[in-house]
């Protein structure tokens, strides 16, 4: 027998061995929710549940796999448990129980590259121009987020039409529809299809719900914060007769609503189940007092929200975290550089390094940087800067802008207008005699009149920006060549192939682009020779990365990750939390991203506040810092101000010999205006 009081503290052996009923844990970060959850399984197999009338719920195989282990070490007799993601026990369910409701035992699941096979086909079959359609990647999500949010496909399409053009409407709906039908045709279904029908077969076939809800005696669900309206559904029906449902999650953590997770689902839990016990975990076993101090700070008085307080495990002296003013991104990178690099030389591994941002493309700086000074790091939320498609076109237009040799730009450039593809596109190329000079018009003229009837509308688009491409040149204004290429033709080239978040997040890339060409000495040339040289160092880096490396990663792909050091770059208002955050006045889920962020630290956390932002058209304007840095008292920080380059009134010190090696000199000023601007956002 388990002596659940000695292996678990107070507050987890409370949720682990609580009486039967429904039950809300609110496990804050750090505080142990799996070790409670293995716990509870552990205490419902001894006192006499049989293990397969347990439902174990959790959100990544991963997670479902790492519980069953840690609750064989507990207690044996556990095989049995039903635990898996939301999608696996939906598919065993309907393999098992789905004829009721058409669904055959031999069902295909289709996995992503069927799914775009499949919408492929879809578009092929019912669209006259493919190439100027909506791509399969952007319908796909349309379907997704109809099947996750239990919304009509109407109605996902309408609400993305008041967003952006979308095109033919009609059109969209007949090839999503297709789409619906083929699946169908062939037996087969998609990840979303799997929860859709596994709850509509707990809503409409009477017997198999009253047999499920009869057998699984205890329903328990992990990381609740994250279910969407589906979700809490299905288990709500499950739990039903027995109202033996635990859930387990974090209300400070939920940031994922901007892909279908419910926040209401675990604030309103305890009135949706009468008699609900709420329990919360708050004893802290990852971070250090001071980083909680903060954490606490971030999240105090929010309203809506289950209070909590995250108090410390670990005892002893430890650092404040520490507070970097800078003056600009390029600062702000030579500052993370110099930090990563004084550490590692202090006895810190790059692997216990994380690098933790609110947008992938706040980090082209830092990568450039890290590459330059051979720094080994790995990303995690998504390819290198420049080995991205968007990148990748840019690069290709402004290389043709300045070496008419350039074949593989041509042909990269020339096949992103409908109608062109490798063929036509050598074609062109041989006629121009294997060079193509943007910047001459008889050339240009050359190139539109051999063109292709669907390539022509868009061709007049870029070639207006080929048109200015001398002038800039002439006037070393190498970054204006990047805002009209944009504005003329690869804006609208996006929003075509992309829904509108994710092509804004590509434009913001490319002003990050544009600001980095328009501050680097010898102009374009070395610009994309430093980019050429870089690229085939990270080629390089990537084949053989060391096991000892920093990481690079967005706060959302952080979560449910730690690391003993954390750094947090570009912690200013329009940053961190997003323009359109401030714009919505719905800070809401950014202040939970940044509580986020500040609990993956273990040891030592550090925060950069630069204090102005280049434009993509060469401008710069000052930044706030974040709103969430001005609420964090100046006690809870070492607040310190860096210099690359002095101002009048300040000093530069040298990099001394600190452990994290800061230099510069406390600063406490804060606040003044704040200025609400972003890429290409007008």
């Amino acid at each position: 027998m388990i002596d659940f009081a000695r292996v678990l503290n107070q507050e987890q052996c409370a949720a682990a061995t609580a009486a039967d009923g429904p039950m809300l844990v609110l496990a804050a970060a750090g505080t142990g929710k799996t070790r409670t959850l293995v716990h509870r399984v552990a205490y419902l197999v001894e006192k006499g549940v049989p293990s397969e009338r347990i439902l174990l719920l959790t959100f990544t195989n991963r997670a479902a796999r790492e519980m069953l282990e840690r609750a064989r070490l507990v207690v044996p007799g556990v095989d049995g448990i039903w635990s898996g993601t939301f999608h696996s026990i939906c598919n065993k369910f309907l393999r098992r129980w789905g004829l009721p409701i058409g669904v055959k035992p031999g069902f295909t699941i289709l996995d992503e590259d069927d799914q775009k096979k499949l919408m492929g086909q879809c578009i092929k079959e019912n669209v006259k121009d493919v190439k100027d359609f909506q791509k399969k990647e952007f319908l796909l999500k349309l379907v997704s987020d109809a099947a996750n949010g239990g919304e009509s496909l109407e109605r996902v399409v309408g609400r993305y039409q008041t967003k952006t053009a979308l095109g033919d409407v009609s059109l969209i709906l007949q090839v999503c529809r297709a789409y619906a039908q083929r699946k169908a045709d062939l037996g087969a279904m998609d990840f979303d299809d799997l929860l859709v029908n596994g709850l509509r077969l707990l809503r409409e076939s009477d017997r198999t719900r009253e047999f499920l809800q009869e057998h699984f005696m205890h329903v328990l669900v992990d990381e609740y914060q994250d279910t969407n309206g589906l979700q809490a559904e299905f288990t709500d029906l499950l739990a039903a007769k027995h109202r033996n449902i635990m859930v387990v999650g974090d209300d400070f953590q939920c940031i994922y609503t901007w892909r279908g997770a419910k926040f209401e689902n675990i604030r309103e839990f305890p009135r949706r189940w009468p008699g609900c016990k709420v329990l919360k975990l708050e004893r802290n076993y990852r971070s250090v007092a001071p980083i909680l101090d903060v954490a606490n700070t971030v999240m105090k008085d929010v309203p809506h929200e289950f209070e909590k307080t995250l108090r410390p495990f670990r005892t002893g002296g430890a650092p404040k975290p520490r507070l970097y003013n800078v003056w600009d991104g390029r600062a702000q990178a030579e500052a993370v550089v110099k930090l990563v690099t004084a550490l590692r030389e202090n006895g810190v591994p790059y692997d216990d390094i994380a690098i933790l941002y609110r947008s992938h493309y706040t980090s082209i700086e830092i990568q450039m940087a890290l590459t330059r000074n051979r720094v080994p790091f790995q990303i995690t939320s998504g390819v290198g800067v420049f080995e991205q498609m968007h990148v990748k076109d840019l690069l290709a237009f402004l290389r043709l802008c300045i070496n008419p040799r350039a074949e593989m730009s041509f042909m990269r450039l020339m096949e992103l207008l409908p109608g062109v593809g490798e063929g036509t596109a050598r074609k062109y190329w041989k006629a121009l005699g294997g060079s193509f000079d943007g910047t001459n018009p008889m050339e240009r003229m050359q190139l539109g009149e051999m063109m292709c009837a669907k390539g022509k509308p868009g061709w007049s688009q870029m070639e207006s920006a080929f048109a200015a491409a001398p002038g800039h040149l002439a006037a070393r204004d190498d970054r204006r060549l990047v805002i009209d290429f944009v504005e003329s033709f690869y804006s609208a080239h996006l929003h075509r192939q992309f829904e509108p978040d994710e092509a804004g997040q590509r434009l913001d890339d490319l002003g990050e682009i544009a600001a980095q060409i328009a501050s680097t000495q010898g102009g374009l040339g070395a610009f994309l020779d430093e980019v050429a040289l870089m690229t085939n160092l990270d080629a390089r880096a990537r084949a053989s990365l060391p096991a000892d490396h920093a990481h690079l990663t967005t706060v959302h792909q952080a979560k449910g990750m730690e690391w003993p050091v954390v750094i947090l770059p570009w912690l200013v208002d329009t940053v961190f939390p997003s323009a359109r955050s401030i714009e919505d006045g719905n800070l809401a889920e950014e202040r939970r991203l940044f509580y986020v962020a500040v609990t993956r630290a273990k040891d030592r956390l550090y925060i950069c506040v630069p204090r102005s932002k280049k434009t993509a058209d060469g401008g710069q304007y000052p930044v706030e810092p974040s709103v969430f840095v001005r609420e964090i008292p100046k006690e809870l920080v070492e607040e310190q101000t860096l210099y690359s380059a002095p101002e009048p009134s300040y000093s530069r010190r040298r990099w001394d010999d600190e452990e994290d090696g800061a230099w510069g000199r406390a600063s406490s000023r804060r606040g003044g205006s704040t200025a609400y601007k972003t890429h290409w956002r007008r």
